[in-house]
């Protein structure tokens, strides 16, 4: 198991810029990737950013350009950049760890854009 708390949520003016972090602990030897997602309410959880314990990152076509997903191993966080936010953005954030048989999830983040 590997716990997940994120920080770094709150209010934003559009154009803006904010940078969540998300900290790991327990089994995090056995974290293969961490992602980033959000949940706006009414909404299904969608993708935001991936990266493996490699360094490997991954985008969905919806946020290519905006967001950027970043680890720092020493401090067990993974970060998610976040430029020229839009109302639409506003949702719950979230982090993920997945391990070989099963996912964990942080509690999450609110952001909420204004116009």
């Amino acid at each position: 198991q590997v716990q997940l708390e994120e920080s770094g949520g709150g209010l934003v003016q559009a154009g803006g810029s904010l940078k969540l972090s998300c900290t790991a602990s327990g089994s995090i030897s056995r974290i293969i990737a961490m992602g980033w997602y959000r949940q706006a309410p009414g909404k299904q959880r969608e993708l935001l950013a991936r990266i493996t314990t490699g360094g490997n990152t991954y985008y969905p076509d919806s946020v290519q350009g905006r967001f950027t997903i970043s680890r720092d191993n020493a401090k067990n966080a993974v970060y998610l950049q976040m430029d020229k936010v839009k109302p639409e953005d506003t949702a719950i954030y979230y982090c993920n760890a997945v391990l070989p048989t099963l996912t964990n999830w942080g509690q999450g983040t609110q952001v909420t854009v204004s116009s």
